[in-house]
């Protein structure tokens, strides 16, 4: 069954004193685009968590966002003893500090290249990324399982408007025949006022030939045929098994429907079936819409 492209899914775990969290939204768009927010210290593993979550999802706009604390001990980074003492023998040879005119900040120490030696990064990234791809799995298990309920409703609401299309189209494909009786006995009746005053009578080749021409002219027998395909296909496509984006493929099968609608009703001029017609164009403007929310 199709499926909507809206969706939220979230993951948490904690290990060994590290908080993980991952959230993934996503929303409509035409194509598959990706937005994924991490925290510094784990820049490096961006490009990598992308690729997960595109292997999960095909289409949409996806706004990932990781958020990672740790309050453990490992947290702590090293300090360069030895640069940190080269830096106070240094400011300790100035006048200025070495006469108590100027103190020495330990936080601005800290700041000073060399001073803090991060070397837990490359391990705190490898930690993180075993656990990140889990919750990104488990994420899109969520955000996978919100578009399958709410493609059910689109499916319920798609399917609503081909059967409202169906029936008129029927309606349409009953009406033609009477629609050409109806034109062959205003054609006489005109033919007969015309000619009353010749005293000459209506040839019955004549208004033949006239119908015939006329039901040439005004034949949407094939337009009909065609609209009911779509129809076939329609139904075929929104009742599959999801595993496939549909989105696309709907909108423009739904463009082929407004296209054989606009030609019967520019083809056929008789007032029931531009009736019919237009309660048929309304109906595919409703299903271009909401094809516009299925992935």
């Amino acid at each position: 069954m199709i499926r909507s492209m809206t969706g939220f899914g979230d993951a948490s775990t904690q290990v060994n004193g590290a908080h993980f969290a991952v959230e993934v939204r996503s929303l409509n768009n035409k194509f598959l685009k990706v937005q994924v927010r991490v925290p510094d210290e784990l820049q490096g593993l961006e490009a990598e968590l992308e690729s997960t979550i595109t292997h999960r999802l095909s289409r949409g706009s996806i706004i990932m966002t990781v958020r990672y604390s740790d309050n453990s001990a490992a947290a702590a980074v090293e300090i360069n003893t030895n640069a940190l003492q080269r830096y106070v023998d240094q400011m300790l040879s100035m006048p200025a500090i070495r006469n108590g005119d100027v103190k020495i900040d330990i936080g601005s120490l800290m700041s000073l290249p060399g001073v803090l030696c991060d070397d837990a990064g490359e391990s705190r990234q490898q930690q993180a990324r075993s656990v990140l791809i889990t919750l990104i799995d488990q994420a899109c298990e969520k955000v996978i399982a919100m578009r399958e309920r709410e493609g059910r409703n689109l499916h319920a609401d798609l399917h609503k408007h081909a059967e409202c299309i169906a029936e008129h189209l029927k309606v349409v494909s009953e009406r033609v025949p009477q629609v050409m009786d109806e034109y062959q006995e205003r054609l006489r009746q005109r033919m007969v006022t015309l000619l009353a005053d010749t005293g000459m009578d209506v040839r019955e080749e004549d208004l033949i030939r006239e119908v015939a021409i006329y039901a040439e002219r005004s034949d949407i027998a094939e337009e009909v045929s065609r609209l009911q395909g779509h129809l076939e296909q329609f139904a075929e496509i929104i009742d599959a098994d999801g595993r496939e984006p549909a989105g696309r493929t709907l909108g423009f099968l739904s463009q082929e429907m407004l296209r054989e609608a606009n030609t019967i009703g520019s083809k056929c001029l008789d007032v029931e079936i531009s009736r019919r017609i237009v309660e048929i164009k309304s109906a595919i403007d409703r299903i271009k819409e909401q094809a516009q929310n299925v992935e």
